[in-house]
């Protein structure tokens, strides 16, 4: 996973954890695309603060994910429905009955993945 997309994931799932002061920084950075110089003026904090706390926000986030694995399962749960997709709309083109038995092995295992 590219590193971009992984940080907005990571942030989706568990940035409501941080500080609202944390969000700002890290929205700033990351989202907004503003540098660390920009961020530490508007915040009147050095930029090697700025650089230090987002190394510290992407250190606790990776923390949330090593513990709770949501981004994991929300990556399996994603390949496994466009395996789904994939092989409904093979089924719809050639009637195979093997991919409906497929499809419900592969829907199995996501509804495994939510408990």
């Amino acid at each position: 996973m590219n590193e971009i997309l992984e940080q907005t994931l990571l942030y989706d799932f568990y940035g409501e954890l941080l500080t609202e002061h944390q969000q700002r920084i890290y929205e700033d950075v990351v989202f907004n695309d503003l540098s660390y110089s920009e961020v530490a003026k508007e915040q009147g904090i050095s930029r090697q603060g700025i650089y230090d706390l987002i190394k510290r926000i992407n250190r606790i986030l990776a923390d949330y994910e090593g513990k709770l694995h949501l981004v994991e399962q929300f990556a399996k749960n994603r390949e496994l429905a466009s395996r789904i997709h994939a092989l409904s709309e093979h089924y719809l083109a050639e009637k195979n009955l093997e991919d409906i038995y497929e499809i419900r092995r592969l829907s199995a295992e996501m509804m495994k993945l939510q408990n």
